[in-house]
Order: C-alpha cells, then structure tokens, then sequence
C-alpha cells in the first residue's frame, strides 16, 4: 500500500510516498481500507514534532479517514469487512490502508460521501466539545469566531447558530466572509481591513462578545479578549497563526472572563464516553441536514504536501481532503 511518510520532522515538502506492507488487524482492531482522509492544522504540527503527540519516527499523519472495513481482529463485535465507516485516530490516517481501535471507529452516517465523512470528525467534534463543554453556550449569547472560513471555525460558526447563539465571524477576506454568511454568520468582521476591538465594540454595542472561539493565536488573542464582555470565555482552540500569543493576566481580572482551553484530543482519552456521545450528536445533526460541512479541495495521497501548504498559508476554505485511487 502507499503511504505518506514524514521520514525526519520538518514542513510539509519533507514528506515523501512510499510503498509498505499492508497492516494487520490486533485484537480489538479493524483495518480499513481508506478512501479519503482528512487534512487538518495539527497534521502541520505533528510533522515538524510541535503537536502534543510525538509518534516515532518514521510514521504517516492525518488522524481523521473514512473508507470501508478491509479486515477485523479478535474480540471486534459490530464491524465488518465491507462496512463503510469513519475513524478518529492520533496518526496513520495518510495511507490507503490503517490498522485502527475499534473504539475509535463508527459507521458512516447515512447518504454522507467519503469525502464528506472523513473531513467534519475532527472539526466539528472540536468545536462541539468547545461550545458545550467548555463555554457551555446558551441561546442569545454572542459568539466571536477568529479563522471563521477554516475548517474549526466554519463548524462553530454552523454550530453556534444550531444552539441559539448571535455569531458574529471574523475572517480575512471578503470572499471567506461570503462563505461565512452563507454557513450562518449573523455578522462579519474583516479584521485584516477594521479594527477588530472596535468592530466589536459596535455589534454589540459596546457590551462585547459572551464567548470568542480562538483557533488563530497570534495577534488577534489579545484585541479579542480586550473585546469580552463580563463572565465572557476566552476559547484557547489552537495556534494557526503560528505564534503563541503572550496575554497580559490583568485581562481576566478586569473582565470577569474565564480563559478556557480546548483540546478535544485529551477530553476524547479522559472522558471516552462523553466524546462517543458527542460525536453521535453531530452525526444526528449531519443525518437531520442541520450540517453542512464544506470540502473545497480534493488531492491525491501523492499531493499532500501541497494539501498542507495551501492550508498553512490559509488558502483552505472548510476543509480539504486527501483520496486515494
């Protein structure tokens, strides 16, 4: 089987394509036959050894796939060769074929294409766990989403509507917006021509924002905690941007605001049953048509440096996948 190798940490351009032996299904494993796979900004990370799981060396990214069940090991009940279903996994998923947990692995909702099944998992489970977890959303509140046209921030923006919420979304182009409005976003915020504090400011009139959904970092952490109104929650989602931003503490006294962190990762492995339960909620929701996720781009196994890159130079909008022959 092919295989996309990260050989030696590094960017993207590292990477290379190598053909492997195919993998065995463990006791309590299946090993699915992958017909697309998911591309997401901790496959970034994990890459250059800057991600919260370190595999050794070598191995292949990508933790989300969707295909059909190739084989199954002892002690798996429910699954079987030929069923259709998606994965959640730490690595492996940059492959024609992994071996995964079963615990690890669910059907396909109905009607919804590879492609499709293999790009909202970790997204929307992210931002769903972030919102009803961890800022504990309630209708009317106004939600500040930073990075609103990728592929985390697309999925809160559809999500923060589907739970009563005012969404307000910050992006960097008029065209990211446009996409931002057609998902649900009551309001927009270009924040690479406004002031992103003042624009704030003026959509809520001067009250500031109940929850901000943070998956950029960088710049725009500090202007978006100054714009909290009070008992608000600062969302930590991730570092897009590159840079960790250093927040004066102050912040949070003076505001009555909470910073909370998201890692969707460690809820899955501290608290299994709440994320199964989680991800059957968005797969409803997904069933019902009260999700649509967007796949804008499509790349073979062989182009998924370049998948990378255009992601990292923020030229993904929702997210794209990566599919085999």
């Amino acid at each position: 089987m092919k295989a996309v190798i990260c050989k030696r940490h590094g960017l993207p351009d590292t990477l290379v394509i190598e053909d492997l032996p195919s993998p065995q299904a463990g006791s309590g494993q299946v090993v699915i036959s992958v017909k697309a796979a998911g591309v997401n900004f901790p496959d970034v990370l994990i890459i250059q050894d800057k991600y919260q799981f370190k595999p050794p060396l070598p191995f292949s990214p990508g933790s989300e796939v969707a295909g059909t069940i190739k084989a199954v090991g002892e002690g798996v009940t429910g699954l079987k060769p030929g069923d259709a279903v998606m994965a959640l996994l730490n690595w492996g998923g940059y492959a024609e074929e992994v071996a995964v947990e079963a615990g690890r692995v669910a059907p396909i909702p109905k009607g919804l294409a590879f492609d499709v099944a293999a790009s909202f998992g970790i997204t929307y489970v992210t931002s769903y766990h972030a919102l009803k977890d961890r800022a504990r959303i309630a209708p009317g509140e106004s939600l500040l989403v930073l990075g609103a046209a990728g592929g985390v921030g697309l999925a809160t923006v559809e999500l923060g509507k589907l739970m009563g919420a005012r969404v307000i979304a910050a992006a960097s182009s008029a065209d990211k917006l446009a996409t931002c409005k057609r998902h649900g976003a009551d309001e927009l915020i270009n924040y690479e021509q406004e002031d992103l504090r003042e624009a704030v400011k003026r959509l809520t009139a001067g009250k500031g924002v109940d929850v901000v959904y943070d998956p950029v970092g960088g710049k725009f952490s500090e202007p978006a905690l100054r714009s909290m109104a009070w008992n608000g929650r600062h969302l930590v989602v991730g570092f897009a941007a590159g840079d960790i931003a250093r927040i004066p503490l102050n912040l949070a006294l003076l505001k009555g605001c909470s910073i909370v962190g998201v890692f969707s990762g460690g809820f899955a492995n501290h608290e299994p049953e709440k994320n199964r339960a989680n991800l059957a909620e968005i797969a409803r929701l997904l069933e019902q048509g009260k999700l649509k996720p967007l796949v804008s781009a499509s790349y073979p196994l062989e182009r998924a440096a370049e998948a990378l890159n255009q992601m990292m130079n923020r030229k993904v909008q929702g997210k794209a996948v990566l599919v085999t022959a």
